[in-house]
């Protein structure tokens, strides 16, 4: 297997990765594609997201202007685009983006913890009216 492979394969990327990985590699936007395709900003992002799924006739469409093939952007086998550059080559801020996880998932946690107590709070109030 090739790095190619490896990256957009069926066990390591889905078919919004691909879309998305073609799309960036043609060098058009979300926004010029849905415009070529006929379709909101908004499908070609739910598309990319794999929240839904595009029917035949736009994904023919679609693989024609980004330059793979059908078979490609559904199973990652086939002609495709090439692999993104190695990590080694990108200016990868990875600390950063641990660093900003971490305060997510802190802010999370505090949502969390403050939508319990305002659940709890909720409940009692509603206590006497039984």
């Amino acid at each position: 297997m090739n790095d190619e492979t490896d990256w957009y394969g069926p066990d390591a990327a889905t078919f919004g990765d691909r879309l998305a990985g073609a799309r960036e590699a043609a060098g058009m936007t979300q926004s010029q594609i849905a415009r070529r395709l006929g379709v909101k900003k908004a499908t070609i992002a739910a598309w990319e997201n794999d929240l839904s799924e595009p029917r035949a006739n736009r994904l023919s469409m679609m693989a024609g202007m980004v330059n793979v093939s059908i078979v490609w952007l559904l199973t990652g086998e086939g002609e495709g685009t090439d692999a993104p550059l190695d990590a080694d080559d990108t200016n990868l801020d990875l600390a950063g983006a641990v660093a900003e996880l971490r305060a997510i998932r802190g802010e999370m946690r505090a949502s969390s913890e403050r939508a319990a107590r305002l659940e709890k709070k909720l409940r009692l109030m509603l206590e006497p009216a039984k």
